[in-house]
């Protein structure tokens, strides 16, 4: 993004979705405040609790009342990571919107790589993990994921499944989300794919998880997703719903590796 009077600067939506969350949320809301700061006046950061059984809600409305750009949704139960998302999305009252995971496992001062790719050519700018920081087996079930779903779909983007993006809010005139699992990063993409929108793709790191565990890798969630997948695969390919006729731009800029965040530290 080119120099621009203060302004003309655009304002930014950063939201994090989280679940059981409480160790890791208090630090990814300060290190995304002093990013944010450094690249717009106009910014507001919102907290998805969906549902949490820890001190998340706690946590997060802490935040909340101790700064005023700090806003805070709760889920009374948890919705699934769909549910977190969507919810942020219609939160989100500023220009572009951008998310990560509450869990710790990227790093939110990063907001500013992508950030600086944005243009009047761009309409979501999307990370993909240089190596993904995860125990052997979900990193082996995270490939063959991957391969299957960029098949059956026939995706160009390369990581769909990495949960740091940056889009502009009018992207939701076009898109429409309706999936409440994980399987929603598979419908944002195909159907900004379908709507021709302009994607760039930017490489982020990906940390270990130093609090709490996953929630998408046992038998019974694994099997529940594989069942959505199919049904959105009937949806969005079989029967062509959202399908445009202008392809999707795709573009890979090299992105210089940025230093380590201080928090959260990669385990050894």
């Amino acid at each position: 993004m080119g120099e621009r009077s203060t302004t003309n600067v655009p304002g930014l939506t950063m939201f994090f979705p989280a679940y059981n969350d409480a160790g890791t949320i208090g630090s990814l809301v300060i290190q995304a405040r002093q990013a944010i700061a450094k690249l717009t006046p106009d910014f507001e950061i919102i907290v998805v609790n969906d549902g949490s059984q820890d001190q998340t809600a706690e946590v997060a409305d802490e935040l909340a009342g101790t700064y005023p750009n700090v806003r805070v949704i709760h889920h009374p139960r948890n919705r699934g990571y769909g549910g977190a998302l969507r919810s942020g999305f219609a939160a989100a009252t500023k220009e572009w919107i951008a998310y990560t995971d509450g869990d710790g496992q990227y790093d939110p001062t990063e907001i500013a790589v992508l950030w600086h790719k944005l243009g009047e050519n761009t309409d979501v700018v999307t990370g993909y993990k240089i190596s993904r920081s995860d125990p052997l087996h979900r990193i082996v079930i995270g490939r063959v994921y991957h391969h299957v779903v960029k098949l059956l779909f026939a995706l160009r983007v390369r990581d769909v499944d990495c949960d740091f993006r940056l889009m502009r809010r009018e992207v939701f005139d076009r898109v429409s989300l309706e999936r409440s699992s994980g399987v929603i990063c598979l419908e944002l993409m195909r159907k900004i794919q379908d709507a021709g929108l302009r994607v760039v793709e930017v490489p982020v790191h990906h940390y270990h998880r130093t609090h709490g565990r996953s929630q998408f890798f046992n038998v019974g969630r694994i099997f529940r997703t594989g069942i959505d997948v199919l049904k959105l695969w009937v949806q969005l390919v079989v029967l062509g719903r959202g399908r445009g006729s202008t392809p999707v731009l795709f573009r890979h800029p090299v992105v210089p590796r940025p230093a380590p965040p201080s928090s959260p530290t990669p385990e050894p």
